[in-house]
């Protein structure tokens, strides 16, 4: 009887035994089908005997349901039925097939009669896919393990396991579920379009949540590269059945523009804050009565380049995981505020200066972090050609070369103002010494050049931890200044020579004292290619214009004076002559005016030294032309 088919029918699905339930389902439903059919053409409106025969079989319906829930949950399981029990899939693909067939079948009788069973279609197959869809959706929606609050790796976590998961499935359905199925259910290629939409749905949900700056790049590292690449769908077990250049994108371009743009914009914000930070650190090494560290070859830095540059590479790597274009927007980003960063650091080197001179007892180590500073220029500059160089093609290197030279230029400027405020330093201490030239003093027994001597030299050791560009530069300046600060002193008209005799003696200590300067500035020059030598031959021209005995003979010692150095004014030569102390007011006019008449043609590569020499004119009156 029916009730006994029912009921052992139902036993069998509880026992697990889904294909020869459903076979006695099966003659069931056909014992129905054909009774309503028969009654169908007999008389198609007798609604009241096709509902007896209907409820005759009422449990019917509900074992249909009941053998479909126990599907539905092999086919929710499958990817990890098809490794433990194979049979069983292949049982549940079996026995939807047959529904579709029965469906297709019922269907067909309808369109020629008009007449289909309850329950039917039942579209299993249909259902399976939903099932399968459902299940998917789950698995992806499960992973996520963790939230920020709880771990601050969460969604790393989350889209790792995400990889592992989608990969190994794929791969089992690929090599084992494809067996299970009919080859035109296409199993394989139906999973994957689940798979990725499923993937496509929850990454839009990841983005469209509040993410901080790192776990953008992570999603954005994981969507445009990592699910692509060889660890996931590219896996070489998936092809050639999975092509990754026919998957669309996980997120749309606009999603990923607007990711993209907050991500620049917080990077900014942090870049900002790093950069000022890391300046504020370095400002107070300035004030440590320690000495700043030194390098392998001895140069004085501070940490500064170091950290910067290691704060912009690691930015770097991270913008090179997600694409080329962001690699670019982050480098530009890293020079624009490197610029802007630099101009605060020459205010800064420029304030620690000025507080200096305020006070020179407060910093105790002044010139060596002032050392420090300039050597960070250059430290800085090869960092900004190394980042360039690894980061950039040669045709963008060439897009940003302005910002490059902006960078630069202010660069040079801090290591030249720094170079400038250390030479202050010495001629700070050099002031009293400088302050003794051409004094009676100086004429009798000064040893005022020894000592300038000893403290330019004294200086210059903590300058020997300048990197040499700018300590090459700095010798030279000094030189120049000595020299300078020296006719300045015979400028300034402190002694008169009384006779032959004193014009001989100053003549001569001021030959001594050129070769001083000489020795001094090429031993300090050793090795930098620089040829300073020629700076002292003014002074001792100078000297020959005071040793000379014989008057007549001024005007051809002066001659050959202005003819070296043409930028040697009327009012230089009135107070050389006026130290001289034999020169009357007709001869010093004489002299300048034939002087004026003659013909001047400059060296193209003569370096003034007058110009800047200013002479006193309130105590001597000027001759003018």
């Amino acid at each position: 009887s029916v009730p006994e088919i029912v009921q052992e029918t139902r036993d069998l699905i509880e026992q697990g035994q889904l294909l020869q339930a459903h076979r006695k389902l099966m003659d069931l439903e056909c014992s129905r089908d054909d009774l309503m059919y028969e009654q169908y053409r007999m008389d198609s409106k007798n609604t009241h005997d096709m509902n007896l025969i209907d409820s005759y079989f009422g449990d019917m319906q509900k074992l249909s349901e009941e053998l479909a829930k126990q599907l539905w949950m092999v086919i929710q399981r499958s990817l990890v039925t098809v490794r433990r029990d194979p049979t069983l899939l292949v049982s549940v693909v079996r026995i939807i097939e047959r529904e579709e067939k029965i469906d297709r079948r019922m269907l067909d009788r309808k369109k020629q009669t008009g007449f289909i069973p309850p329950g039917r279609p039942k579209r299993w197959k249909e259902k399976m896919f939903n099932v399968l869809d459902r299940t998917v959706t789950t698995r992806i929606e499960g992973t996520q393990a963790d939230t920020r609050e709880s771990d601050k790796m969460w969604l790393v976590r989350h889209l790792e396991i995400i990889r592992k998961y989608v990969l190994d499935d794929l791969l089992v359905a690929k090599n084992l579920m494809d067996q299970c199925f009919p080859p035109h259910y296409e199993i394989f290629k139906k999973l994957l379009c689940m798979y990725h939409q499923a993937l496509s749905l929850r990454m839009q949900d990841l983005a469209s949540e509040d993410l901080e700056a790192n776990e953008i790049v992570s999603l954005l590292t994981w969507v445009l590269n990592t699910y692509k690449s060889e660890e996931m769908m590219g896996d070489l077990e998936l092809a050639p059945e999975l092509d990754v250049n026919s998957l669309q994108p996980l997120l749309s371009q606009d999603v990923v523009d607007g990711l993209l743009s907050t991500y620049m914009s917080t990077l900014t914000s942090n870049i900002i804050g790093w950069l000022r930070k890391a300046l504020e650190t370095d400002k107070k090494d300035w004030l440590k009565e320690n000495e700043p560290e030194a390098d392998q070859d001895g140069y004085y830095q501070t940490t500064l380049p170091a950290i910067v540059f290691q704060m912009f590479e690691q930015n770097l790597q991270v913008a090179t995981q997600i694409s080329e274009d962001l690699k670019i927007k982050v480098l530009h980003l890293c020079l624009q505020q490197m610029s802007s960063f630099l101009n605060r650091y020459k205010e800064e080197a420029h304030l620690y200066k000025e507080e200096h001179l305020r006070n020179r007892q407060y910093h105790p180590c002044y010139v060596q972090y002032m050392v420090a500073i300039i050597n960070n220029c250059q430290t800085f500059k090869e960092s900004i050609i190394s980042l360039k160089k690894k980061y950039l093609t040669p045709v963008m290197e060439e897009l940003l070369k302005n910002s490059h030279a902006c960078i630069d230029a202010v660069l040079d400027d801090i290591a030249k103002e720094g170079c400038a405020s250390l030479l202050d330093e010495v001629f700070i201490d050099l002031e009293p010494h400088l302050s003794e030239l051409m004094t009676k003093k100086w004429l009798g027994a000064s040893n005022a050049v020894d000592t300038i001597c000893v403290t330019v030299e004294d200086y210059f050791n903590d300058f020997a931890r300048i990197k040499k560009p700018c300590k090459k530069k700095m010798t030279v300046e000094c030189h120049r200044r000595v020299v300078m600060e020296y006719i300045k002193a015979i400028m300034l008209k402190r002694i008169t020579f009384k006779n032959a005799e004193e014009r001989k003696e100053g003549a001569e200590r001021m030959n001594r004292e050129a070769q001083q300067f000489r020795f001094l500035f090429k031993k300090l020059a050793a090795g930098s290619g620089e040829d300073t030598e020629g700076l002292c031959d003014v002074i001792e021209a100078i000297a020959e214009v005071f040793k000379l005995t014989d008057p007549s003979l001024l005007y051809l010692e002066i001659s050959t004076l202005v003819s070296k150095h043409p930028d040697i004014r009327d009012d230089h030569i009135t107070a050389l002559l006026t130290m001289r102390g034999d020169a009357s007011r007709e001869m010093k006019q004489t002299i300048i005016e034939t002087l004026d008449k003659g013909p001047s043609q400059p060296n193209p590569n003569y370096v003034p030294i007058f110009k800047e020499i200013t002479v006193p004119t309130l105590t001597v009156p000027k001759l003018l032309k």
